[in-house]
């Protein structure tokens, strides 16, 4: 992650769009999931994990938190083992499309 990607993450977050979810073990960072958040829509730029399943328990947490506040996708980019493992699913671009459509004209709120 280079400085350039770091300033723009930083503006993000600063405007309300880029969030993270992060997992901490005696007031150490040890594992998060960040993305950025338009309408109902969780787009997860990557994962961070320093110790066993540390990634996993933020990505349940942020799981959790999306449902409760009806968000209606959340995009990993890709399909992995590890998140295949975990639940995620491929899913047509077809259907990829009208979710994406559904979830930017949501007034969710992160």
């Amino acid at each position: 992650i280079n400085s350039e990607f770091k300033r723009a993450y930083r503006e993000l977050h600063q405007l309300g769009y880029a969030h993270s979810v992060e997992t901490w073990k005696a007031g150490h960072l040890v594992g998060g999931v960040y993305g950025v958040q338009l309408g109902g829509a969780f787009f997860a730029e990557s994962m961070y994990s320093e110790q066993t399943n540390a990634s996993k328990v933020a990505l349940y947490h942020l799981v959790s938190h999306l449902k409760q506040h009806h968000f209606a996708l959340l995009e990993t980019q890709f399909l992995t083992p590890h998140l295949e493992s975990l639940g995620v699913v491929e899913i047509s671009d077809l259907e990829y499309q009208e979710l994406l459509r559904k979830a930017l004209s949501l007034p969710c709120r992160f």
